[in-house]
């Protein structure tokens, strides 16, 4: 028995011996296709057995196995899975290299990157940043009827508003900054507007169809150009050619008669290294709101061309021509009489539907790509753009507008509501003397156009000096050309329409005799129209000026790093020319303005220390001397130059740590950001019935005003949390948290404008205290997403917002809105389909606001419970003492309730 014992202790050893050192190791990193970023929490198994690892936050992996060869299996949710043969010998390690994974539901598979020195991506400086990645995937998946700002939501210090204005009239806000103060890009060229740097989503609307990535950078950014990152950057990555043959049709229905179809082609790259790849879309709805219909397409058209390993080109072209109706903030108690749905811009004409706001719009984009790898240390990249929009929006006209309080016209629904009688209007202006119509006597509906053309060049040289230090140097001009007038839109029964006014000299006051002009063309408001639409000076309506803006500027960062330090430095200087002409309101020889110049420059500067792999830090810094845009260069919409103006004073300050691991990564963000010498704008609409007198001008009802914000200063300070987490192989988990701090300091120079942006009145206000609205101050969240099964999965994402102030410029005493939560959650199914699987249908169905929270999202105004109801007649009570409070808020403010339930749901054919 004991050597029995004996010998079979010896034989486990034995056999444990050789089963230890007939081991093998495999290795590897695996990164995502597009942006070669490394992808942490990827399963990596042997198939056929359960030997497995995980990859790290870089990547990596390493397994054991006994085996000499066989085949490993790469997985992630939202990517396709990648088998990989291996052979190992006994004792050895073999390195699969690098191994790229692809996103299993992008619009145009296998993307070539192209402008690769001209997009900052975050993981182009090794000096971290506050940063989110939104992928193709996420994009279309849950983007639905929504506008592509929707996409972002997820993500700390982020709240968009405005979506129930209609389709594409949403705005974002980043750590409590207005889309003026944010920096968006399309492949690295600058897209805000040149005259007032704010972003028309409408304008864009094909984005969620083309884009191939979207990252937000918080706070300074990782862009080396002089741009308006005071908020933080978003950078739109399109898609460029695809390597190989194929496409996909898909189609999509939602809420209130909503639909969308969509084709895509791409050729794959030939032999001789060419490629084209196109995609067209069609989408229409009813809208949420009443009176908010819309329609549009958008098409894509990218060549491609790589003669060699040192050259790459891409050709792209894209645009998203629409019109949607929109939707004006309104009293609340008119939603609380008539419906959260309610819109009174709109009403009928001989018994079809007719709406007196529509914004209409075409804006084609072309630019050239070029990338040039001139040897293994330096590149050149270069891109060549340019834009072409045309459009712009109705509106009334004239004084004789008539509305009707009746029942719904359309659904025939039984409630006292005011909607426009364009029926009466007719009738009125049927009487007009010869069928010419003026301002005092007749109503038509206008269209305000603002045309321009834009072309720029941006190129960035990169070259790494040592194996430590990097230096890249860049050059971005642009040009811009906008002109704006007034159209007529719609006679309503008239032949024609005569106004008078009197030129402007040099003293910019009205001092000429009456000129009179009379109109008899209308135009209409079909985007593709509009794009080739050529009117005549002599059929354009009360003004016509346009204006020419000339930038150029230079940048430059030096970066230096090794394994546990990185630290980098950015500059950049650039000059703005500006010009104003006015032929409509001038004398000829006045109609030109002053040109003006003005230099402006940022720096920043900062680094990171990695105290391990899992852990690290960073700090940032970084001050910009901003040129003023240019509607606040010339005063009151007239030649004449503002003297307030001046640049505007940004400070911002950033640190952050970060934590990573197999299965939970997170990081924790601080910030303090100035901004002085701002200049900012706001609108509202005129409520009382009887109008409202602004300095010395009576408005009526309905009216539109704006108030323009200059010289106070803006102080905003925060913090910033967000993880992700994979305890399985099936369950994903994330979260976000932010808490800011954002308020208005010493006092400000307030001037009120009508529509037609006439003068009315000009106060100075002390507003020291002040919260900054329009962006809750407080917001969290969590999502899941796990897959039940293979390629099917279900997700969720709940966030709630707090400390939300009114959308009213500059004051010392804000309005809270109440606080809200949100609930989204969405069910995926990925089939695979034909020869081999080749093919694939994804199907997807989306429900928004899951458990339909009624909630008001924005509000203009800040009128207070314990203010009366009337200004003129004290005797009336205040809301209060009428029982006219909602949730806390005097409902005599103005604002929009959110959207309540929606839902959407597509189906996808890959081939």
């Amino acid at each position: 028995m004991k050597n029995f014992k004996s010998n079979l202790l010896s034989g486990l050893f034995l056999l444990m011996t050789t089963v230890m050192f007939s081991q093998g190791k495999i290795k590897g990193t695996v990164v995502d296709n597009e942006l070669n970023g490394a992808i942490p929490g990827v399963n990596v198994l042997i198939k056929g057995t359960t030997t497995g690892s995980s990859t790290d936050f870089d990547g990596k992996f390493t397994l054991t196995t006994t085996a000499t060869s066989g085949q490993i299996v790469i997985s992630y949710i939202g990517y396709a899975s990648t088998t990989i043969s291996f052979s190992v010998k006994n004792g050895e390690t073999v390195d699969l290299g690098t191994i790229k994974l692809i996103g299993d539901s992008n619009e145009l598979e296998e993307i070539v990157v192209v402008g690769r020195g001209i997009i900052d991506m975050a993981k182009d400086r090794k000096t971290p940043i506050a940063v989110s990645t939104i992928k193709a995937t996420d994009i279309q998946a849950k983007i639905g009827t929504a506008d592509i700002t929707q996409t972002l939501v997820n993500t700390p210090s982020v709240y968009v508003a405005g979506q129930a204005g209609g389709f594409g009239d949403s705005r974002i806000s980043v750590r409590g900054f207005q889309q003026d103060n944010t920096a968006f890009l399309l492949n690295g060229q600058p897209i805000n507007g040149m005259e007032d740097g704010k972003m028309y989503w409408s304008n864009w609307s094909g984005m969620s169809d083309i884009a191939n990535v979207i990252q937000i950078q918080r706070g300074l950014g990782s862009s080396k150009l002089a741009i308006s990152s005071v908020g933080g950057t978003v950078n739109f990555i399109t898609k460029a050619t695809d390597k190989k043959e194929g496409g996909f049709t898909s189609f999509g229905i939602a809420n209130d008669d909503y639909f969308k179809s969509t084709a895509a082609y791409n050729t794959g790259m030939s032999k001789s290294g060419w490629g084209t790849s196109v995609m067209f879309t069609h989408w229409q709805g009813d809208g949420y709101n009443e009176g908010t219909k819309g329609e549009g397409q958008n098409y894509f058209i990218s060549f491609g061309y790589k003669p060699n390993e040192k050259h790459n080109f891409n050709f792209l072209l894209t645009g998203a021509p629409q019109s949607h109706d929109q939707n004006f903030t309104k009293p609340l108690s008119d939603y609380l009489a008539y419906g959260r749905k309610y819109n009174n811009n709109w009403g009928t004409l001989n018994g079809k539907y007719l709406s007196e706001r529509t914004n209409f719009y075409h804006k084609p984009v072309a630019n050239l790509n070029w990338d040039y790898s001139i040897n293994d240390k330096t590149e050149l990249s270069t891109v060549v753009y340019a834009s072409w929009g045309r459009g712009g929006g109705t509106g009334n006209y004239g004084s004789k507008k008539f509305n009707k309080t009746a029942n719904n016209p359309i659904t025939g629904e039984v409630a006292d509501k005011t909607y426009i009688d364009f029926d009466a209007i007719y009738a009125n202006n049927q009487n007009a003397v010869n069928g010419d119509g003026t301002n005092a006597n007749n109503y038509v509906i206008r269209s305000s156009m603002n045309n321009h053309e834009w072309y720029g060049l941006v190129s960035n040289l990169k070259n790494e000096l040592t194996e430590n230090l990097t230096l890249n140097v860049g050059l971005d001009l642009r040009t811009y050309k906008g002109t704006h007038y007034r159209q007529v839109a719609n006679f309503l029964g008239l032949q024609s329409w005569t106004e008078s006014r009197k030129l402007r000299d040099n003293s910019h006051l009205p001092v000429s005799a009456n000129v009179s002009n009379t109109v008899t063309d209308h135009q209409n408001t079909n985007p593709w129209n509009a794009m080739f639409n050529s009117v005549p000076d002599n059929q354009k309506i009360d003004y016509d000026y346009s204006e020419t803006i000339s930038y150029g500027g230079v940048f430059g960062q030096l970066e230096y790093s090794n394994k546990n330090l990185s630290a980098f430095f950015q500059g950049a200087v650039s000059n703005q020319s500006h010009q104003r002409f006015d032929t409509y309101d001038y004398m000829p020889e006045f109609k030109d303005s002053e040109k003006v110049n003005n230099i402006g420059y940022n720096v920043k500067a900062g680094g990171s220390l990695a105290i391990n792999e899992n852990n690290s830090f960073y700090v940032n810094s970084g001050y910009y001397s901003r040129q003023p845009y240019h509607d606040n260069i010339y005063l009151n919409f007239t030649n004449a130059v503002n003297p307030l103006t001046k640049n505007e004073k940004v400070l911002g300050l950033e640190a952050g740590y970060t934590f990573k691991s197999k299965f939970f990564t997170t990081s924790l963000n601080g910030y303090r950001t100035s901004w002085k010498d701002r200049v900012i704008t706001s609108s509202r609409a005129v409520t009382l019935a009887a109008g409202e007198t602004i300095g010395t001008t009576l408005l009526p009802a309905g009216s539109i005003v704006y108030k323009t914000n200059q010289g106070v200063e803006q102080v905003h300070m925060g913090l910033e949390l967000d993880f992700v987490a994979k305890p399985t192989n099936k369950l994903d988990l994330r979260g976000f948290g932010s808490i800011g701090d954002w308020q208005y300091k010493g006092s400000v120079v307030n001037t009120q404008r009508d529509e037609d942006l006439n003068f009315l009145l000009e106060t100075n206000d002390d507003v020291d205290g002040g919260k900054v609205g329009d962006a809750a101050q407080i917001t969290y969240g969590l999502g899941f997403k796990y897959e039940i099964f293979e390629r099917f999965s279900i997700d969720a994402d709940w966030r709630n917002y707090d400390k939300l102030y009114s959308n009213v410029g500059a004051v010392k005493e804000n309005l809270e809105l109440p606080s809200y939560d949100l609930t989204d959650a969405g069910i995926s199914y990925k089939m695979l389909v034909g020869k081999n699987n080749m093919n694939s249908v994804l199907f997807r169905i989306n429900v928004n606001n899951v458990f339909d929270e009624v909630y008001l999202s924005e509000l203009t105004s800040t009128v207070k419970p314990t203010d009366n109801i009337s200004s003129s007649n004290a005797a009336l009570g205040t809301y209060e003492s009428n029982g006219r409070v909602y949730k806390g808020i005097a409902d005599g403010n103005q604002g929009y309730f959110g959207f309540g339930r929606t839902w959407n749901v597509s189906l996808r054919y890959n081939f």
